[in-house]
């Protein structure tokens, strides 16, 4: 047969390669390379013919043993697996030379005394694109290309990656708005980012465009009005931190222990989320340092879920997909734990709402299922989703807030000054109110942003306001975490943590906030797909922040000098916890 032929015979494969590439556009070589693979390896109707055979020689010579049918199972699966395999045998014969031929380049020319601090845009090879400068920067990539978007013309770059993929990153505000608002149609989640997180999130809001991303935000939106806001920090936030969260903090203190406060946190908004939304409660905050089989798993599943965007090839993680190995084996256990867990809550939503004719209180999940779209999958989706925006993005920015405290302990004490002149137990109103306190945690998460850069994909051709132009297909990355590091945003002082920048004294002598435009600091997005849980957000944050200080001091057990590392898995994290020892306020009695 062909194949057989030319895997035999290498000079005949790369004859037919060759001419593969000499009819094919520069643009789409690779992938016409790819294509011409495909076609040479064999078919199913081929597979059948060889499968047939070998099963007919096997039992002519071995007619009473089973040795036939084993092996004419064992050949149908290698032969469907070579199918499987063949970006892979590109990678071999393409790829890996010029790996190797750039690397050793890269190495040879390296200069041993170039300072750390001199920043560049990396340097583009065929093929490959800027691979290698990724691949050594490591788990710095948000730090790098931070540092990168600052010394670029107009806050604005292109980056080439492997396959002659290109992407615009971006810290320009006013890129922001025309990607945001101006052209939101033109800019969409799109095919490279809704497929890689398809098997974690599926179709749920923060993975959909168009009419399955309106319907969801249009139902969610009614669960943040005023009403809904008062019953979230007087019922769910208040009971929350009253009855699990300080009498944890105060055992710790109690017995000098250290605790994960990155940890506590997660679960404390955990279990927030899912008595607000869903109307359950998931008591994941207790004493207990052991973690429940769902958050491992979920844990697991967005991290490797969100490590699909850095693979060379994304061909790599698909394969590895379809004959279930490695991380993506590990990927599809976690996703069906965290499912489960998920499917577990509609489901018994669905019998409440069955048992009862009319609900004490209607939660989010109740308007979903009686708003006609009851199908559990898509509800599913919709429960994942929603937890990854109340679990991993408020515990993500008060890390960093308490972080930012311990080193500054003026603005603690400023914040410490506002609670005491509220009541033991801030109501609704007085925790609205708390003005510096609202400002220190804008001043915190424009530092370290919950989620430091996202990405949009053009649907078709466009011109961006500073000229860049974008093709259709390509990305359009607006860099959250560099924008809060612009000199020309925030000034020479944009490295101090300053919550004075988002106030003005006004006659009485008290504090006034004043905000930024969303383009300017889209730590909550903008335009259109701005996020529906903002002032909630601040409510439970603020919440928080008044019922730990007013009886509390946070202190990092991190040695003096040492700095944590901002790494993000779809939301950003402190690498490797936020290990703290608690202190009772003295002032607390």
């Amino acid at each position: 047969m062909m194949y057989m032929s030319l895997w035999s015979n290498p000079k005949n494969l790369n004859r037919k390669v060759r001419k593969v590439v000499k009819n094919t556009p520069s643009s789409s070589t690779v992938q016409g390379i790819i294509l011409y693979i495909y076609t040479i390896l064999p078919s199913r109707q081929h597979i059948r013919q060889i499968q047939l055979k070998i099963y007919l020689q096997t039992k002519k010579l071995l007619p009473n043993s089973d040795f036939a049918l084993t092996t004419h199972w064992k050949m149908i699966e290698i032969l469907l697996n070579l199918q499987l395999l063949a970006p892979f045998f590109l990678f071999l014969f393409l790829i890996l030379p010029l790996l190797f031929f750039f690397s050793s380049s890269s190495f040879k020319n390296k200069d041993p005394v170039q300072p750390k601090d001199i920043v560049t845009i990396p340097k583009s090879y065929p093929l490959i694109g800027s691979y290698l400068a990724l691949k050594r920067i490591g788990n710095r990539r948000i730090q790098w290309l931070s540092d990168i978007v600052q010394i670029s013309p107009a806050a604005t770059f292109t980056l080439r990656r492997p396959l002659g993929r290109i992407q615009v990153i971006t810290g320009n505000p006013a890129t922001v708005e025309h990607i945001l608002k101006t052209r939101f149609s033109n800019y969409q989640k799109g095919y490279s980012f809704i497929n890689p997180l398809s098997d974690f999130l599926g179709t749920g809001i923060f993975n959909a465009d168009g009419n399955t991303w309106k319907f969801q935000r249009q139902v969610a939106s009614h669960e943040f009005n005023t009403k809904s806001l008062r019953k979230f920090v007087e019922q769910v936030v208040d009971a929350e931190l009253s009855d699990r969260l300080l009498p944890i903090m105060a055992l710790a203190a109690q017995q000098d222990r250290t605790l994960d406060f990155q940890d506590i946190l997660q679960r404390f908004a955990f279990d927030n989320i899912c008595k607000i939304a869903f109307g359950y409660d998931a008591e994941y905050l207790t004493p207990s340092v052991e973690r429940s089989k769902f958050a491992v798993a979920y844990e697991e599943a967005t991290e490797i879920s969100s490590k699909r965007f850095r693979e060379m090839f994304p061909l790599v993680w698909k394969v590895k997909r379809a004959l279930n190995i490695g991380s993506e084996k590990r990927l599809r256990m976690a996703v069906r734990e965290v499912h489960e867990f998920a499917k577990n809550i509609v489901r018994e939503k669905k019998r409440e709402l069955k048992e009862k004719e009319t609900l004490e209180s209607v939660d989010m999940l109740s308007r979903f299922l009686t708003s006609g779209h009851s199908d559990e999958d898509f509800v599913t989706d919709i429960v994942i989703s929603f937890i990854l925006a109340g679990k991993d993005t408020t515990s993500a920015a008060l890390t960093w807030f308490f972080w930012l405290l311990s080193k500054n302990r003026r603005v603690e004490k400023e914040i410490v000054k506002e609670i005491m002149d509220k009541s033991e137990a801030p109501v609704y109103d007085e925790v609205k109110h708390m003005v510096y306190t609202h400002a220190a945690l804008c001043e915190s998460m424009r530092l370290y942003p919950p989620v430091p850069m996202d990405s949009k994909e053009a649907v078709d051709d466009d011109v961006l306001p500073d000229g860049t132009v974008v093709k259709k297909g390509m990305l359009v990355t607006y860099h959250v975490y560099a924008m809060g590091r612009l000199e020309s945003i925030w000034g020479e002082d944009w490295a101090e943590f300053k919550p004075e920048r988002w106030l003005e004294k006004v006659e009485s002598g008290k504090w006034k906030f004043v905000g930024k435009d969303s383009f300017t600091y889209p730590v909550f997005q903008a335009g259109p797909r701005m996020c529906l849980g903002k002032d909630m957000a601040f409510m439970q944050m603020q919440s928080m922040v008044a019922g730990i200080l007013r009886r509390f001091t946070v202190v990092p057990t991190v040695a003096e000098g040492v700095e944590p590392n901002f790494i993000s898995f779809l939301s950003s994290q402190m690498e490797g916890g936020f290990p703290v020892k608690i202190i009772e306020r003295e002032t607390s009695n």
